[in-house]
């Protein structure tokens, strides 16, 4: 019954925006705005390959995050549970706090995403390639309308991702980038044992419980946006998109169909090993593995 109601409704916002779209006013708001805005005459263009590497190591750690944080909230009875070496640079006062060996590959692959995010910041701003997911002017907003009345009419937007993103596609960047990012790495730090258990202002500035209510919603707004990132990628030319995210080229071969495909082979054989059988001598390495 639920996915007959879906269907409705989405077959009526599709009637509905191809009939607002037949209206004078709305064909005068989609030639005023048609869906993009103009970027600074400075920004550059194309996708350079350092962004191709990022994008495949952003979804291989955020796949493998998604993965062990639902293993975290459904495991009742973890098969095994990790203590830190208290020993060199890690050596603190406090004794290591025992977690689950699901938490503690979950902890490392935040740590891995996070120091992935910090380059793909860095390198971002270090080339100029932040004026692309970054609003620029006032008038992303209603081309973001535009962009979605398009999108919700099956009439697509022009795709010219080499040059440009369409303004919803800032707006979810952006969102996914300085917003999303952010709120997963601060209310995971406050969840997690490296959390600063001797400082009060810190822990009731961000009170745990509200940690919690934040993080999960936040885990599923990245899901959500991984399946609507890849939909619309593979149906608005996947060629030529793959390409671009994938071999830094601006044509329709096959070269970043084939990366993508073995990215997913990685990221499917990588989720199929995150088991404690494999993670027991990894984990080993870095503390003491027991029952």
């Amino acid at each position: 019954m639920w996915a007959a109601a879906a269907v409705v409704a989405l077959a009526a916002v599709v009637l509905l925006a191809r009939w607002s779209r037949e209206l004078e006013p709305i064909q005068d708001f989609l030639l005023q705005y048609p869906g993009h805005s103009e970027l600074p005459a400075n920004a550059p263009v194309g996708i350079p390959a350092w962004l191709g590497w990022q994008h495949f190591l952003n979804a291989f750690f955020l796949v493998l995050i998604i993965r062990s944080g639902w293993q975290v909230r459904t495991t009742t009875r973890p098969k095994a549970y990790w203590t830190r070496k208290n020993t060199g640079l890690l050596k603190t006062k406090a004794k290591p706090a025992k977690i689950s060996l699901e938490l503690w590959f979950h902890l490392s692959m935040d740590v891995l995403w996070l120091v992935n995010g910090a380059v793909f910041v860095v390198l971002m701003f270090a080339t100029g390639a932040w004026m692309r997911i970054v609003p620029t002017s006032w008038d992303i907003f209603p081309n973001a309308l535009s962009a979605g009345l398009q999108y919700a009419s099956l009439s697509w937007p022009v795709e010219n991702g080499w040059v440009y993103y369409n303004a919803l596609q800032v707006l979810a960047y952006f969102a996914v980038v300085f917003i999303a990012a952010p709120l997963a790495a601060i209310t995971g730090l406050r969840m997690s044992p490296a959390w600063p258990k001797d400082k009060a202002a810190l822990s009731k500035a961000l009170p745990i419980e509200a940690a919690r209510r934040i993080h999960f919603p936040v885990m599923v707004f990245f899901s959500g946006f991984v399946i609507m990132h890849v939909a619309l990628v593979l149906c608005t030319g996947a060629l030529a998109n793959l390409n671009h995210m994938f071999a830094a080229r601006q044509d329709a071969g096959w070269l970043g169909f084939g990366i993508f495909a073995a990215s997913l082979v990685v990221m499917v054989g990588a989720c199929l090993l995150a088991r404690p059988i494999f993670l027991r001598p990894i984990a080993g390495t870095m503390g003491k593995i027991s029952k």
